[in-house]
């Protein structure tokens, strides 16, 4: 059945189904996800491991190194690094991008990680696996609390917690900042020395009190009795309770005869957070999946609104990071642009065709819109920033299949055909031609699709909302566009006249130009050599950064400082906050508040961060401003005051990334197993980084060597005074840091108790050499001087590894005005020189944009092959000849004249979507391409001189292919206006392109057609 003729016929069933696609596509529209960013998979897990007290070598090589092996066993992995530091072992495990389905992945990376637990060394907590790095925190809200206690803060954001888990939106909700109890006896080492109780006997002693076991059951008569013999604690004041006897003497005594004991929290804390300069906890929200975003910031706004009064005054609720706001904004910024695109089609439609072919022409456009999104909603695509670009830059080629229909039909007409007649036989002649001009145009933005890689996953939407939104085009023109015709298209019959006007001008051009093919084709070939070139002066930036009102400051101080250190070190920058940038009476715009993680990095809060493993020395801020013009400046005024307030602190500032995120925009990475080797060339890299000028905060991440006080036993002396490693050690551990012993449970919640020395709390390393000793089985003890000698030594306070390989890495940040290709050009060939001195103990490679974008592109270069190939088949199929696919890919290379041309104009750069701006272009420069020599067969088909059918097609053509040209230029206007630094070079690459290879098609097309099929023309022709 012919489908132009079943809608025309069935007029009033397609006019309801169009009414069907408006009320479906506005109310799905409305009800569609919304998100500022795609998704893209994590691909990483972390395997984190405790070793009490051991230094950094001893835990790579006892505890990294194992783990590594096992890792490297796993077939899909792409590389495994680690980080090794006193205690602590971190092996993050990261698959190959070419991989989607990551369950069966770390369920077997689980089994091979059990599988090697029973070789850890006594002592070791884990390890653990960690794959939930996906989850994304968009909403962080604080809770703060003058005048109480941390306890009453706590109680409340665990209320709040409890009640913002029952939104229907929210899949998550952490606390942030909350520090877990203890129950602490200390003991004063005399006093125990003096009884001869040992650390470990408190520690048997409270063990065998604080029981939970059952008594067994026993039958009386029909029933089973239970027993359950008391003796655990349920109160702090049983503890204190606890009977101990003196050993060697019948004497009994209370636990809190000889000790204090005391409910508080972790000491030192783990992890603090400031809001805006004030002790806080902070609340993530995380969304389910499938969630909308707005309605998620709709639900926990209407919470707070419900929990606030709640709360007597002083607890204060603030949302410091509020993505559902910006989600909000950015939709309607490019709702906006897309809403101006339309408009401005439209009215280039009615200029250009008149008012009703115009109107019948510009009502594809909502039609195909709103069918598109019908579908995208049913495929469960959302709303973002790419979906929504991606129908911004289909807008101007959907319009296309309706020009060039009308056209068609309009011509028919005027030779005096009937309106029914013209519209089914323009459709039969061109449901092929616009079908190939639409799958080729998609088959241009498939290698975004099919790219395994992070960015290709970011991008994705891309080519999946121009294909959806071409079909939808296609299936309109061959519908509803004929049947308006029919309907509403008045012409009078008239002759074409192509000798008039700009017409008449053409024309002669054109003729010109086929009389001298040669010359044409040589001057296009240079100017094409010189755009080459000129890519040259073209500045490299992977990804611009993103315009959101807010940035990072990360704060590192040295490796072994302590969190009351670094919180010092944030309480001081952020009283340089308040008192410069925050927002007040006499300062209209700037800071307006800010959430600070001291100790480790906080939630994920958006797609892009992510968060470093919990370090005391380490902190992250989170700052918000009221302007986006205050943010390079907010953080330059940072920079200079830390700079000139704390000399041993290393602090980066960073704008938030657009897609995926890279820590540092110039990296390189030196790997060796000789140390010596590898520092030496770390320092001179380091000297060559400052030389080369243009980069801050030059780093290396293993940073200073930290110093340890090392506890040489003698043997000899230890074997005479009775005392083994062993208690020495735990006589260590108890009298410092403190020594577990039992648990003490209170309804869900199990708190451990711990024993420790009065003397863990002096600040004074004599606290050390007045150590008891004791003989743990007897109680006995003995000064720590006694039997060992205690002396500092310096060592690594970190140890990386890539693949197995001890590798350093350098990093550093980027001046204004700098980018890191530049930066990359200049380091290489001094590492090349470099390198053929180091040999084989020393190697590098670039990490940061260098790698993150030559990743990027070459998982896109890796897909062109098919899309070319799906090009060449469709146009072969189209035109059954392989000469006709020549002539129409040679216009591909040649729009990039356009594109370099625009770029420098536009002093703009060429980066990852420059680069996929470039493929969208080839695409629509393949239609144009198309549609001329469709025309070409048809005037040689109905016998018409190929002389004459060249410049026919070309005039025929002329207004179709200009009119596209129009509507895709002016339709990106808004994109390129409004849409930020990321879609500029993007738009800037299709529009200056696009207008250039418009001439070429309009031009070089036909001559190239002349020439191949060896058509000339006379000088007097």
């Amino acid at each position: 059945m012919n489908i132009t003729a079943g809608a025309i016929g069935n007029s009033r069933l397609t006019w309801v189904l169009v009414l069907c696609i408006v009320l479906a596509g506005i109310d799905t529209f409305l009800k569609m996800p919304r998100a500022y960013d795609p998704g893209f998979i994590i691909r990483a897990a972390q395997i984190t491991t405790q070793f009490p007290g051991a230094s950094p070598e001893r835990v790579e090589q006892l505890i990294t190194s194992p783990i590594e092996d096992v890792v490297k066993e796993i077939p899909e992995l792409d590389f495994v690094k680690s980080e090794s530091r006193t205690g602590v072992s971190i092996v993050t495990v990261n698959i190959s991008e070419s991989y989607k389905d990551m369950r069966p992945i770390w369920d077997e990376l689980r089994r091979k990680v059990d599988d090697i637990r029973s070789d850890m060394p006594d002592g070791v907590v884990g390890p653990s696996v960690n794959d939930e790095f996906g989850d994304v925190f968009g909403i962080v809200m604080s809770i703060t609390g003058e005048g109480f206690s941390y306890a009453e803060v706590e109680r409340v954001a665990e209320q709040v917690r409890d009640r913002l888990l029952r939104i229907p939106d929210a899949a998550k909700v952490e606390i942030y900042g909350d520090q877990e109890e203890r129950i602490f006896v200390e003991f004063d080492n005399a006093r125990l020395s003096e009884l001869g109780i040992s650390p470990n006997q408190l520690s048997q002693a409270l063990a065998t009190r604080n029981i939970v076991i059952p008594g067994g059951s026993f039958a009386l008569g029909n029933e089973r009795i239970a027993l359950e013999p008391s003796g655990n604690f349920e109160t702090v004041e049983d503890i204190r309770k606890t009977i101990l006897s003196i050993p060697g003497s019948e004497n009994l005594l209370y636990l809190d005869d000889i000790a204090e004991v005391s409910r508080g929290y972790v000491d030192p804390a783990q992890a603090l957070v400031h809001s805006s300069g004030t002790p806080a906890l902070a609340l993530g929200i995380a969304m389910r999946e499938g969630g909308n975003n707005i309605l998620l910031g709709e639900q926990v706004r209407a919470a707070l609104d419900e929990l606030q009064p709640n709360y007597p005054y002083g607890i204060e609720f603030d949302l410091v990071n509020f993505v559902p706001d910006e989600v909000d904004q950015k939709v309607r910024d490019f709702v906006v642009n897309l809403l101006q695109a339309v408009a401005i089609v439209t009215l280039v439609m009615l200029i250009s065709l008149g008012l009703r072919t115009g109107l019948v022409v510009a009502s594809l456009i909502p039609l195909a819109m709103l069918l598109a999104i019908i579908v995208m909603s049913v495929l469960g695509i959302g709303l973002d920033q790419i979906s929504l670009a991606a129908l911004i830059i289909a807008l101007g080629m959907l319009v296309d299949n309706g020009i060039v229909m009308s056209e068609s039909i309009m011509v028919q007409m005027e030779t005096g055909k009937r309106a029914l007649a013209a519209a089914v036989d323009s459709a039969a002649e061109l449901k092929i031609p616009l079908l190939t001009a639409s799958l080729t145009t998609a088959a241009a933005f498939l290698p975004i699709y099919l790219a395994e890689s992070n960015v290709g996953e970011f991008t994705a939407s891309l080519f999946k909302v121009v294909t959806i939104t071409l079909l939808s085009s296609w299936v309109i023109s061959l519908t509803v566009i004929p049947m308006l015709c029919v309907h509403f298209m008045k012409v009078a019959p008239r002759s074409e006249a192509f000798d008039s006007g700009l017409y008449g001008i053409y024309r002669r051009a054109l003729l010109a130009l086929l009389r001298h093919r040669f010359i044409t084709l040589a001057v296009t070939l240079v100017v094409f050599a010189v755009a080459m070139l000129g890519f040259r002066y073209l500045p490299n930036l992977f990804f611009p950064p993103s315009d959101r009102l807010y940035f990072k400051v990360e704060l590192e101080l040295p490796e072994g400082t302590a969190i009351e250190r670094t919180e010092q070190v944030v309480s001081e920058l952020e009283r340089y906050m308040q008192r410069e940038w925050v927002v007040s009476d006499s300062r209209a715009s700037g800071v307006t508040n800010w959430v600070s993680y001291v100790g480790n990095a906080g939630p994920k809060f958006i797609l892009s961060h992510n968060p470093k493993p919990s370090n005391p020395s380490y902190a992250l801020m989170i700052v918000n401003v009221s302007d986006l013009a205050l943010v390079d400046p907010a953080m330059d005024g940072v920079r200079a005051y830390a700079f000139e307030h704390f000399p041993d602190l290393r602090l980066k500032t960073r704008r938030i990334e657009n897609g995926p995120s890279v820590e540092n925009p110039v990296e390189v990475r030196l790997s060796g197993q000789d140390s010596a080797s590898l520092f030496n060339a770390v320092k001179a890299l380091k000297v060559r980084m400052a030389e080369i000028g243009g980069l801050d905060a030059i780093s290396d991440d293993w940073g200073q060597r930290i110093k340890k006080l090392e506890i040489r036993i003698d043997q000899p002396r230890a074997l005479r005074a009775g005392v083994t490693s062993q208690d020495i050690a735990i006589s260590l551990q108890a009298g410092l840091s403190g020594l577990e012993m039992t648990e003490y449970r209170e309804g869900e919640d199990s708190i451990p108790v711990i024993l420790r020395s009065h003397a863990s709390n002096q600040q004074d390393i004599g606290k050390v050499e007045g150590l008891s000793v004791f003989v743990q089985s007897t109680g006995q003890s003995v000064p720590l001087t006694q039997v060992a000698n205690l002396a500092v030594v310096w060592e690594a306070a970190r140890i990386f590894r890539r693949d197995g390989v001890r590798t350093v890495t350098l990093g550093a940040q980027l001046q204004p005005g700098v980018t890191a290709a530049e930066k990359f050009a200049q380091l290489k060939p001094w590492l090349d020189q470099q390198k053929d001195s180091w040999g084989t103990r020393v190697r590098y490679e670039f990490g940061g944009e260098s790698e993150s974008s030559a990743k990027a592109n070459q998982s896109i270069i890796d897909k062109l092959p098919v899309a070319a190939l799906i090009i060449v088949l469709v146009l072969v199929a189209q035109f059954n000849s392989i000469r006709k696919s020549f002539i129409i890919l040679t216009t591909v290379p040649l729009g990039l004249i356009g594109v370099v041309a625009g770029l420098l104009l536009g002093h703009s750069f060429f980066g990852f979507m420059t680069f996929l701006g470039i493929i969208s272009l080839a695409g629509i420069v393949i239609n144009n391409a198309i549609v001329l020599l469709e025309r070409i067969k048809i005037e040689l088909d109905s016998g018409v001189e190929p002389q004459v059918a060249i410049v026919s097609a070309a005039m025929q053509r002329a207004r179709p292919i200009l009119l596209t040209t129009s509507t895709t230029v002016l339709g990106l206007l808004p994109l390129y206006l409004g849409g930020g630094e990321m879609w500029e070079p993007m738009t800037i690459a299709i529009m200056a392109g696009l207008l250039f290879s418009t001439l070429l098609t309009l031009g070089v097309v036909p001559v190239l057609y002349a020439l191949i099929y060896g058509i000339r023309y006379s000088k007097a022709g």
